[in-house]
């Protein structure tokens, strides 16, 4: 009965990514970043990754986790948990229903338990194609729930990051996520238990000024956009030029925010790997 039930939620998983990384239109895809066209074909067979340059495109939550779990072992946490309109802000509800009906998503956020490489851990994904992947008081919900349930059941925490920030059209309510989830993970820490937080692109604001940047271990993928206020924002502020590469990935890391930049190929085989040197006594 549990193989049943496995195929089917690896079915429900392959469907949904498949969903999340179509790309409609001719058989090429052009690359925002070098201008070369590849493939479709080719740019699928890399994770959604241009053959050419190395761009990572940016791709969807159910096909992140795809990539990630084990084949047969995604089980989705809270995934009825509703948007809200808390402030009653105006054309707000519209812009929800938008971006639901674009991703196919209730909120900017997509957790679930599961399996890499034999070990159970719980993942979330923030998917940028919903508001920017901002962070509404529901998303902060959805984290939280995800952390608690991780530290119930003692298993490591892996949450993915994409956002442009705390969402606007929740005001105060949407800042307070930034503490409700970094006091969640305080909580999990104290159990002596791993989190690894991946920052992929963007990953600016409020999510960059709590969960995101607390983990254990912190990984990032090529080329992303990281940091709390946007390059040229800062520039205007202080009146400097900034460095070439100021906030990407590759900076973060040469200066100790981001411990390792991993491609999208890699990250699965390098999750795996720290988490089987994470297990008590080390086992294999």
């Amino acid at each position: 009965m549990n193989s049943i039930f496995a195929k089917r939620r690896a079915r429900l998983l392959a469907m949904k990514a498949i969903r999340d990384n179509y790309i409609p239109g001719d058989q090429l895809t052009a690359c925002p970043k070098c201008g070369g066209e590849s493939q479709r074909k080719d740019v699928a067979e890399k994770l959604s990754v241009c053959p050419l340059c190395g761009y990572h495109f940016p791709i969807g939550a159910y096909y992140r986790l795809s990539t990630i779990l084990d084949p047969g072992s995604f089980r989705e946490l809270n995934e009825k948990l509703p948007a809200a309109d808390p402030l009653g802000f105006p054309g707000y509800r519209e812009k929800q229903r938008a971006a639901q009906r674009k991703t196919g998503l209730t909120e900017a956020a997509v957790t679930a338990s599961g399996t890499i490489g034999g070990r159970k851990c719980v993942v979330g994904v923030l998917d940028s194609r919903y508001m920017m992947g901002s962070m509404s008081a529901a998303v902060g919900e959805k984290v939280t729930l995800a952390i608690e349930y991780a530290a119930k059941n003692r298993l490591p925490l892996i949450l993915f990051s994409a956002s442009g920030g705390a969402r606007m059209q929740e005001g105060i309510l949407s800042l307070m996520q930034m503490a409700k989830t970094s006091a969640a993970l305080a909580r999990f820490s104290q159990k002596g238990l791993l989190y690894i937080s991946v920052l992929t692109d963007p990953t600016t604001g409020g999510v960059t000024a709590s969960f995101a940047s607390l983990g254990d271990i912190i990984l990032a993928e090529p080329g992303a956009l990281i940091g709390f206020a946007g390059p040229r924002v800062i520039q205007q502020t202080i009146g400097e030029t900034l460095p070439e590469g100021f906030q990407r990935s590759e900076y973060q890391e040469e200066h100790g925010f981001v411990d390792a930049v991993v491609p999208r190929q890699e990250l699965r085989d390098t999750l795996a790997r720290l988490l089987r040197l994470h297990e008590k006594g080390g086992r294999s």
